[in-house]
């Protein structure tokens, strides 16, 4: 397995999560540790903007822990759902628990410490959510992002499935990799607009889903109050970039 270099910072009440460079794989507000720090990590879960979230997603397969942000707010905030962690590396999953408050292992929770490439090659159950963030300390993704790794992906999704990726570093040069993605789920894919950080959050789907804009401003407006995650500005910013078409959002 491979050895990474940890480095924790502390800035204004922030915690970050650094991989023995300058790059930032993770952050946590100290006095609210559930919340989604970073812009990326609230887009990652818009999928709850595209499906019912009272009900949706039962199972969640999470590549990439990082500082364990997406799987914190997961596990506390969608109390229905069931959670599978892979990470490579064990260092970072005790990193998780010692510096950004993960949870233990339960009936609700599991880790795997190994490859997500060879892990979702291999048989296994379906998930309902897939969410891909894996980053070395040079911002590279290798083999996530490939056609047989978004292939494998589409093969391991529930029918009404939905898998989220984070394009970081390749906000301008996001082309191929959407493309991939596309290729893997028959063009059944949206790319957020671009955050202020850089990152570009991208979504596929096994099927063709269609939201109305008087919808997504409900739900977000319900998962404020549910969960705290405020995605009305996401919203917005879809519409003023022109992916709402005629009061539709699709994928």
């Amino acid at each position: 397995m491979p050895s990474t270099s940890i480095d924790i910072s502390e800035e204004d009440g922030v915690r970050y999560l650094h991989f023995g460079s300058e790059w930032v794989q993770g952050a946590m507000r100290i006095r609210r540790p559930v919340d989604l720090e970073l812009a990326y990590t609230r887009e990652m879960m818009a999928g709850l903007l595209l499906r019912d979230a009272t009900r949706w997603p039962k199972k969640i397969l999470l590549i990439g822990l990082g500082a364990a942000s997406l799987t914190k707010f997961c596990y506390w905030k969608l109390p229905h759902s069931k959670l599978r962690v892979v990470e490579i590396d064990a260092e970072v999953v005790a990193a998780a628990r010692h510096f950004f408050k993960m949870p233990d292992t339960d009936r609700r929770l599991g880790i795997t410490i190994g490859d997500g490439v060879e892990y979702i090659c291999q048989d296994g159950p379906a998930f309902d959510y897939i969410l891909v963030d894996g980053y070395d300390e040079n911002a590279r993704v290798g083999a996530l992002d490939s056609l047989p790794f978004y292939q494998a992906c589409r093969a391991r999704l529930a029918p009404e499935g939905l898998v989220s990726v984070n394009l970081f570093g390749r906000s301008n040069r996001y082309g191929p990799s959407l493309k991939r993605l596309a290729e893997a789920f028959d063009g059944r894919t949206l790319a957020f607009p671009s955050c202020d950080s850089g990152n570009v959050v991208a979504f596929a789907g096994n099927t063709s889903t269609t939201v109305e804009l008087a919808q997504l401003k409900e739900r977000a407006a319900a998962l404020r109050t549910n969960t705290g995650l405020d995605l009305r500005p996401t919203v917005k910013r879809l519409v003023a970039s022109g992916l709402v078409e005629d009061g539709l959002l699709r994928i």
